[in-house]
This record gives structure tokens, sequence and C-alpha cells, in this order.
């Protein structure tokens, strides 16, 4: 399990070489020698334990690849197209290498699976995460200002990146903490958490505490808006869920999975029309309707994505040295977007199906199994919800598409041990 959480910890991060790095942007091409050997030693250490748990008949490990793969068919086919589209890709050798991670992503997501309780390793994992980066954010932030701080390029005011490379990085960090954390406690307080520990109360309520005075930020502007309204709005559904569970015990069947897809096509619609979709909201969250400069960078990449729609420019394709000094940025700050650039439309739809089929499948459940099905349904949310102004859609090796990649995967299998008890 620590292999996983070890993978997790420098994702939901910084490279390993930025530690190190006065300018973490030189690895940006193709990754440093120091995270490309981290990256080869945890690919080879999970290999060898898939391996071995699948020849030890007697562990009661083995994946069941045939319903693996049904249940998650439209993971699969998106994980295929990824790789094939490294065929039309105009550096495909990056491309490759790039690939590489999003099969880590996988192999850490199959490790999970083949322990007895796959759902207790999620947690075990997650809690892992967030007990070492949200303390060691505020450490950096308050003693460490080098590490822990940046500052505007343009206005000079201070923004906390904690283990971050950026305050958006930070935001997501404590928005997958506030919303895990306050599931974890109600769960725990409503007595279908069996196996607390004694302080895990009082540690949780702790890290959660720290996990909103970070999301705040020091000043209005320099918060992570996108992680406060994809929080807002994950916890809304999730109250929502435990109010209509208390009043009525039998939940009927809702929509869940459709509003996952009218999110989608909305951030899509964002992108090709500009902020005036979500002008009232981002006025609320202390943006301007730009989203601060964002509706200015679709403009520019959205010709470049329509040159070719379809199939993209292949993974990991687009954003090489050049494209980074023409656009002077690195990413589209739209998940949506993001993957039409490298994918087209077909990568943009075989990805929306793998989260609207796994969101259905959740929504199903929701009656035999509330808590992990509302966890997969809220965290589905909230990732689509962010990506409308953040990219993290683009990588299965982004923290909160991996925390999707996860979820999706575990769910996919009742825990062993809970039905052997």
């Amino acid at each position: 399990m620590w292999i996983p959480t070890v993978w997790m910890l420098v994702v939901a991060s910084r490279p390993l070489a930025a530690w190190f790095i006065d300018s973490p942007e030189v690895q940006l091409e193709a990754g440093s020698p120091l995270d490309r050997l981290f990256l080869f030693t945890v690919l080879g250490m999970g290999l060898l334990i898939l391996a071995a748990k699948n020849i030890d008949r007697t562990s009661g490990r083995r994946i069941d690849w045939f319903s693996l793969i049904k249940r998650n068919a439209w993971l699969m086919l998106f994980l295929t197209y990824t790789l094939v589209s490294i065929l039309w890709s105009d550096i495909p050798f990056i491309s490759l290498k790039r690939w590489s991670r999003e099969l880590i992503a996988v192999i850490m997501a199959l490790i999970l699976l083949t322990e007895p309780s796959p759902r207790r390793a999620f947690e075990s994992l997650c809690r892992r995460t967030i007990y070492i980066l949200v303390p060691f954010s505020l450490l950096l932030i308050k003693y460490f200002p080098d590490y822990g701080r940046q500052y505007g390029r343009w206005s000079g005011g201070v923004m906390w990146v904690g283990v971050t490379l950026q305050k958006n990085g930070l935001g997501r960090l404590c928005l997958i903490s506030v919303f895990f954390l306050t599931w974890s406690l109600i769960r725990r307080k409503q007595g279908r958490d069996t196996h607390p520990a004694k302080y895990e109360n009082l540690a949780d309520v702790f890290v959660l505490i720290l996990s909103i005075v970070l999301l705040k930020g020091p000043t209005l502007q320099a918060y992570s808006a996108s992680a406060v309204g994809a929080l807002i709005g994950g916890l809304a559904v999730y109250i929502f869920l435990l109010n209509m569970k208390r009043r009525r015990g039998v939940l009927p069947i809702m929509p869940f999975a459709t509003m996952i897809g009218t999110g989608i096509i909305f951030g899509l619609i964002t992108v090709f029309v500009g902020g005036s979709t979500v002008s009232s909201v981002t006025s609320s969250l202390g943006r301007d309707a730009t989203l601060t400069g964002r509706t200015e960078i679709w403009a520019d990449l959205l010709p470049v994505a329509l040159q070719r729609p379809w199939a993209g420019h292949g993974f990991g394709g687009f954003w090489t040295t050049k494209a980074r000094v023409i656009f002077d940025i690195s990413e589209a700050h739209s998940g949506y977007l993001d993957i039409l650039l490298g994918l087209g439309f077909i990568g943009l739809v075989l990805f929306s199906m793998f989260l609207v089929s796994t969101c259905r499948k959740a929504q199903n459940d929701l009656n035999k199994d509330f808590d992990w099905a509302v966890l997969i349904i809220c965290f589905f949310l909230m990732a689509v919800i962010h990506n409308v102004a953040e990219t993290s859609f683009n990588s299965l090796a982004n923290h909160i598409t991996a925390m999707c990649l996860f979820l999706a995967i575990s769910f996919s299998q009742t825990d062993r041990r809970s039905a052997k008890e």
C-alpha cells in the first residue's frame, strides 16, 4: 500500500526535481532524470506486485480481468485510444513517455484493487496523503516561503502554494481533503465506519481545519476560486442526499449521471462562448467575467483545437516547448479544451462516457452502498466543475483525476474482507 501512497504523494504535490531545482519549468517537456527514475522504479515495483499476487493462488488477490474490463469498458477504450493517438503526435517519443504515466496510474489503482479490502485501502491512501501534505504545506508557507509561497506576476500579491507548484494545485489538494474528511467524519458519526481508531476523529478535525485555512488563502484574490466552487457543489449534493436518506430511508433513482453529462457539456460551451455563461458565479467568488484572463487563453487556443477537431494532436502531443513559448502557458486552464487539443472530440466523448457510466453505476447502488456511491457521485461532480476553469482531465496522473480513477476501479469489486465477515 505504501507504493501507491508514495506515488500519490508525488502526484498531489510537485515533481521530485522541483524540490531541488530553482526553475522547475525546465522539466515540463519530458520530465527530469530524477522523476524518470522514480516513475520507472514505481512502474517496476507495481508490475512485480501484481505478478506476484496473480501467481499466488492462495492469497485471494487475483484480478478478475474479464469483470474489471466489463465494468470499466469506457475507461479501457479511452486508454487504448490515448495509446493509438500517439501515432499522429508531432512528438511521438515524448508522447509515449507521457502515456507511460497513465499506465502507472492504472497499475497503482490495480494494486488497491488486489488488496483484501480495496475501499479500506483507498481510505488509507487518502488519509495518509492528506495527513502528510496538508500540515507540510502549512509548514512551508509559514517557515519556508521560498517553497511555500509565490507572488503574482503583475500584482506582486502573495499566494500560498504549499507543497504544490501553484495556488490552484494547493486548492485542489484542499478541495479533496475537506470533502474526504467531511465524508469520513459524518460516516463515522452515523455509525457506518466499523473500525475507527480512537484518535481519528481528533486528527480528522484538526487536518480539516488546516485544509479550510489553506483553501481560504491569504487574500480574496489569492485563493483558488475553482476549488471553492467545486467544493460547494460537492458538499451541496452530499448534504442533499444525506437529508433525502434521513427523511425517506430509501432513495429514488436520481439523474446524477445526467448531471455529470450536463456539467461536461456546460464546461465545453463555456470554452466556446467565453465567461458570459458563468459571469454571475464568478462574480460571487470574487472573480471577473474573464475568469482571471482564462477567456482570452481559450480564444487563442480554440482555433488551434478546431484545426484537428476529431482526433486532436495526439496524446501529450500539443504542449511542446514551442507551444509553451507561443502561448506563454503550459495548459489551457480548461480540462475540456485540453482534451480537445490532445485527443479531439473522440477522446472527449470516450472520457465523458467513462465519467457518466461510472456515475450511473454509483447512482444505481445508492440504496445498497450509500457511502461509497455518494463519494463517487460527489467526487466526479467536483472534478467536472473544477475542470471548467482548471485542467486535470488531460491526465489520469493528475491528483483529482487519479482519485476518480481509484474510486472507479475500487468500486468494481466488493470488499473480500467484508464479505468474509
